[in-house]
Order: C-alpha cells, then structure tokens, then sequence
C-alpha cells in the first residue's frame, strides 16, 4: 500500500510572488484564486485559508509593492530635496510592477508601511511651511499624481510583445506624422515624443519635477 502523501504546505508569500508575475504579464483580471491554486497544485480552498477573495490577495499585493518603498532616512537638506527623494523612492517601487501602482492608493492609510510613508510625507510638508490640513491634501495629491504618472506610462500601456509594440509605435508615429504641418507644425515635429517618450528615466524624473515645483509654487502663493 502506497502511503497517502502529506497535504502541501503553502506559503502565502509565494502566492503574492505568482500573483504579482500573473498581473504583470497579464493584468490584475487574470489574477484569480482559482488560477493561482492551480499555478501552484492546490484546492482553491487552500488558499481562502490566507486570503478571503480575490479583493483581500490584490490588498495584499498593495501591501507588498508598498512594503518595497526604500524610504530615505531624514536629513539636513532642504525640505524640498527630502521631499523629491521620498516621492522618487515611491516612484521606483511602483515602476517594478506598474499595472499594480493604483492598488496602493487604498492600502497608504491601512498598510503599516503606508502609514509610515504618509508619516514621512506630512512630516516633510510641515517642515517646509504647509500647516496639517494642507500637508495631508497636498501628500495625497502629489501621491495620486505619481500613481496616474506611473499607470498612463506610454511604455507600460504598450503590447508586450516587442514586435506588436513596434508596430503600434510605428502606426501612431504614422498618424501624427501624417496631419498637416502648417497647421500642427509643434505635433508634428515632436510626433516621436509624442508616441513614445525616448526615455524612462526622464518620463519618471521630469514627472516628479513637476510635482515637487507645483507643490512648492502653491506654497508660495
């Protein structure tokens, strides 16, 4: 007689890693229970013992991409600095998994590494002259833009498929490029950029310029 092998154990933290790899290959849809007990040779009732729908696992992916920011320790620079690399630490973890960025947004005041971001945040802004009320209205703002900045990345919304990428690049350069110059002779001649920025980096450190400049300039209003 064979001996009745023992139950897999499963570790929820694997399951969160699969979760994460399906979503970023597939989109948040695709990440279901039933298809992660399948990906990993469960019952889907093994995993309802760690997570209670599909709502409570993709909060606990917001978690995860939270728990990755690499929050700057606080230093003698001025405000605005400390701020920017706060902002740019978020950004970073965000672009790892960027079809997860908005899950975040819900889990900042749920999360403990949420909650220390904000912290952060509020800590930074009244240091730098915004009285309480103001500093959570402009940390949650300057939050949502960097999410939407991560989200509507030209590159990120994209096919992942090279070849398919290419040739929708290649179409859409086409459309612009196509429209009469005399009467759209700036669209035109920045079609390229238009389409596709040449480069993240830049995308990602002109997007958080803009939102530190912004938060500053209201400031000084």
């Amino acid at each position: 007689m064979t001996a009745k092998e023992p139950p897999r154990r499963l570790d929820p933290q694997r399951v969160i890693d699969s979760a994460l790899t399906l979503a970023d290959e597939e989109g948040t849809a695709a990440v279901t229970l039933r298809r992660l007990a399948q990906l990993h040779g469960v019952t889907p009732m093994a995993l309802y013992r760690h997570f209670k729908d599909k709502d409570d696992l993709l909060a606990a992916l917001g978690d995860r991409l939270l728990s990755s920011v690499a929050l700057p320790e606080p230093s003698n620079e001025p405000w605005d600095q400390q701020l920017h690399a706060v902002l740019t630490a978020f950004v970073t973890a965000l672009r790892t998994h960027p079809r997860l960025a908005d899950l975040t947004l819900l889990r900042m005041l749920v999360s403990e590494d949420g909650l220390q971001i904000s912290e952060r945040l509020m800590e930074i802004l009244t240091e730098g002259g915004f009285e309480v009320d103001d500093a959570a209205e402009v940390g949650r703002q300057s939050i949502c833009s960097l999410i939407t900045l991560v989200t509507t990345d030209p590159l990120t919304r994209e096919d992942h498929d090279p070849v398919k990428r290419e040739d929708s690049l290649r179409q859409k350069r086409a459309v612009l490029s196509a429209l009469p110059p005399r009467k759209y002779p700036l669209v035109t001649a920045a079609a390229d950029t238009l389409v596709c920025h040449n480069s993240s980096t830049r995308y990602y450190e002109l997007g958080i310029d803009l939102v530190v400049a912004g938060i500053c300039g209201v400031l000084n209003k």
